[in-house]
């Protein structure tokens, strides 16, 4: 499966994203609101500035305590993004992510982000493979 035919089947298609200088209480706030475990930072909802998560403001908090609130979401968004595209695998874009400890991937065509996806849309995809596998093999073993 590539990572067009997850987007295809995301119910939410619309990437929440907030423009660099927003505080990090109120990056929080619409992370609350939205049920959502990041957000992306960018000037115009197209190109990409930073990616900001739950982990990371729980990080901050930890470290500085609640007057990290107030500073601009840009110190503490993650500026290097991997990236995916519409064509890569399913199981390379896993790889990524376990690889660098992420959960949330922008999917990029060229310079434009056209979706975001998340780890938990990864692995929803790789059991809906994994179980036409299955159904497959028992169908050739059992001559359907």
């Amino acid at each position: 499966m590539h990572v067009a035919q997850i987007l295809k089947v995301k119910p939410e298609t619309t990437v929440i994203t907030v423009v660099p200088g927003t505080s990090v209480a109120e990056v929080a706030h619409v992370l609350s609101m939205r049920r959502i475990g990041a957000v992306i930072v960018s000037p115009d909802g197209k190109r990409v500035s930073g990616i900001v998560s739950e982990r990371d403001i729980v990080r901050e908090l930890g470290k500085r305590g609640p007057t990290c609130l107030g500073d601009a979401v840009d110190t503490l968004m993650t500026e290097k993004i991997i990236s995916c595209t519409v064509s890569d695998s399913t199981h390379d874009v896993l790889q990524k992510m376990t690889d660098g400890r992420f959960r949330h991937m922008p999917v990029m065509e060229g310079d434009t982000m056209i979706g975001l996806i998340s780890i938990g849309d990864v692995v929803k995809a790789r059991l809906m493979e994994l179980s036409a596998e299955k159904d497959a093999l028992e169908g050739m073993i059992k001559g359907f």
